[in-house]
């Protein structure tokens, strides 16, 4: 229970409320409750890939599986549309929500936050999606398809481009939610939303035969579900937030925060598509058979990939609440017990996953050559693994603590290593230099982020002695000065 201020409201930290899971409960059924939820509902995600890539490759032609491949892409650019928003008003949110026990008026701006983030989340959405559709040509050869995927590109980029603004606001209302702790919510409509893929894909694949475009509508209409679920539980759960119009501002007290941590998911995203683009544009050299080999071996790989991304993500939540709050010893104890989940999921199921990589991918494919490829690229794809999980933590940490000159860094850094990286691999090692690039990347990445973090080890631990008011507004103030 909240003892700081007497006019916080009772019902909103009651035990076992979503409020009391990142206020005081302990830091270890506060992480189940945060981190399994998305842990679940990541690898049912991860779950659908491996089985809409069965759905395609039933259809015996390895152009759809690249057309996929290709579109990946512009797929990450939506996300991160939703996630400028979503990412960067979360984060907000939850501090502003620890920032409240000791201020109650904190609480207030929410509404403006959350309005504002989805809205604008919409709005971008659609000029985007509208400006792909008139230069739906020209972006397919950006993307990199060849002459034989051209058509099937085509159409599942359009079909895809038409749903921009249904994809960005089911990514930042996703956000919006987990924003509050209410992870097990977050969990139920990503699960509900995979059920009704999976049943549009039965429809759209396996009896009307409609290919990628199928995939593409199933997609755009199971997150339809998604906004409306999330949409409906914030209006009749959520204390503070508010979707409403009325509420959206363009006051900076709200931007600034937000755009502060929201664009380096932005960031993070076109360098992470410039980087698909280059692997794509390089590895095209070798044919549809690499392509559709890498198409799979991503999907395989995103299980235990999205295992970790549910800790990491979940996580950041508590951590931005107990910054706004400035707990030091719950900040502290939640990076502990995470990096620690973190470091046993990788150890586990990497190391299985790697022992039985070529039973698993042949359950996919059965083409020899693309089973010998694609082994190799999962390799590569675990042992980046590893890493990724730790630099997924010290981003959700720079987030959750307005870091966001440390979290654009991380968003950057990838992208400009990769390249020269990749380019040098290509050129020396042929197709297995255009594999192994990405995991010599994500490597330095990695050792990036942790020199950042000791180096600002000393500025988050200001922020926490500061007044609430500071805390709360601690990526505005960094921006001002």
């Amino acid at each position: 229970m909240n003892t700081t201020n007497p006019e916080t409201p009772v019902v909103s930290d009651a035990v076992g409320s979503n409020r009391w899971y990142l206020s005081t409960a302990p830091i270890v059924r506060a992480l189940v409750h945060l981190c399994v939820p998305m842990a679940a509902a990541m690898i049912v995600g991860a779950v659908y890939n491996v089985i809409n890539a069965g759905f395609i490759g039933s259809q015996h032609d390895a152009t759809l599986l690249a057309a996929i491949t290709f579109g990946t892409p512009l797929l990450g650019l939506v996300m991160a549309i939703g996630g400028v928003f979503g990412v960067g008003g979360g984060a907000l949110i939850s501090r502003l929500l620890g920032a409240s026990e000791a201020e109650p008026g904190k609480a207030g701006e929410i509404k403006h936050v959350s309005s504002f983030a989805l809205w604008g989340s919409v709005i971008a959405g659609a000029v985007f999606g509208g400006i792909g559709l008139l230069a739906l040509h020209p972006l397919v050869s950006v993307l990199g398809a060849d002459a034989n995927a051209v058509p099937a590109t085509s159409a599942y980029v359009a079909v895809m481009l038409v749903f921009v603004p249904v994809l960005a606001a089911a990514f930042c209302l996703e956000q919006l939610v987990r924003a509050e702790g209410a992870a097990r919510q977050v969990m139920i409509g990503l699960i509900a939303s995979t059920i009704a893929s999976v049943v549009f894909d039965v429809l759209f694949i396996l009896v009307f035969h409609w290919g990628v475009v199928g995939v593409a509508l199933s997609m755009g209409l199971a997150n339809l579900g998604v906004v409306v679920y999330f949409a409906v539980w914030l209006h009749r759960n959520s204390e503070h937030v508010s979707l409403a119009p009325r509420w959206f501002t363009l006051a900076p007290r709200v931007l600034k925060p937000l755009f502060g941590v929201g664009v380096g998911e932005l960031l993070q995203s076109a360098f992470l598509i410039v980087t698909s683009l280059v692997l794509n544009n390089l590895a095209v050299a070798y044919g549809d058979t690499a392509l559709a080999a890498m198409g799979v071996a991503v999907r395989i790989a995103q299980v235990p990939e999205f295992l970790v991304m549910g800790v990491t993500l979940g996580v950041l939540p508590l951590l931005a609440y107990s910054y706004g709050k400035g707990d030091r010893n719950r900040l502290k104890s939640a990076l502990r017990a995470s990096a620690i989940t973190v470091g046993g999921i990788v150890l586990i199921f990497s190391v299985g996953v790697f022992l039985f990589r070529d039973q698993v991918f042949a359950t996919f494919v059965a083409d020899p050559s693309v089973l010998v490829i694609g082994v190799t690229i999962l390799t590569a794809q675990l042992v980046a693994m590893i890493v990724n999980g730790f630099t997924g933590l010290l981003t959700s940490l720079f987030q959750a603590t307005g870091r966001s000159a440390a979290a654009i860094v991380m968003s950057m850094a990838q992208g400009v290593l990769f390249i020269p990286i990749v380019l040098v691999g290509n050129l020396w090692f042929g197709l297995a230099g255009i594999i192994w690039s990405l995991t010599v990347s994500e490597g330095l990445v990695f050792v990036i982020g942790v020199v950042m973090w000791l180096a600002s080890r000393r500025a988050i631990d200001r922020g926490l002695a500061e007044g609430t008011p500071e805390r709360a507004e601690e990526a505005l103030e960094g921006a001002e000065a």
